[in-house]
């Protein structure tokens, strides 16, 4: 597998589809960069040469990605919580924050159902006999 910044990316796979191994790159800024290295998006990532890749490494200088964008997602998220704005009250409450409804979905944020209120047992079947 090549490695690109420090990132595994598929062989198997086109340039363009295998540049978005690499955490902050999609499909525009995997074009975009493959424009920049002046390698072709079609050709597969084991076809690459050794000059390809420092090219493509050196396109990809200029974007905050991997380890730099996590760090800056995490620290604005930190501050929204510090200063108590709506969508940092929500990510505390590890509600959705943009705007969904909570009322049926949301299960991915939410976890799992918890079930409120009275829970029948073989007790309660007994006492109603």
């Amino acid at each position: 597998m090549a490695r690109i910044i420090g990132v595994e990316i598929p062989d198997a796979k086109k340039v363009g589809v295998s540049l978005r191994y690499i955490y902050g790159i999609g499909p525009t800024t995997a074009q975009e960069v493959c424009a920049k290295a002046k390698v072709d998006p079609n050709v597969r990532a084991k076809d690459l040469n050794d000059e390809q890749l420092a090219h493509l490494n050196s396109a990809l200088q200029g974007y905050r990605i991997e380890g730099d964008l996590r760090r800056e997602i995490q620290t604005n998220i930190k501050r929204k919580m510090s200063i108590n704005c709506y969508q940092g009250t929500r990510h505390k409450k590890g509600l959705p924050v943009h705007g969904q409804r909570t009322s049926t979905n949301a299960r991915t944020r939410k976890g799992p159902r918890k079930t409120v209120g009275v829970q029948r047992g073989k007790d309660a079947k007994a006492a109603k006999v």
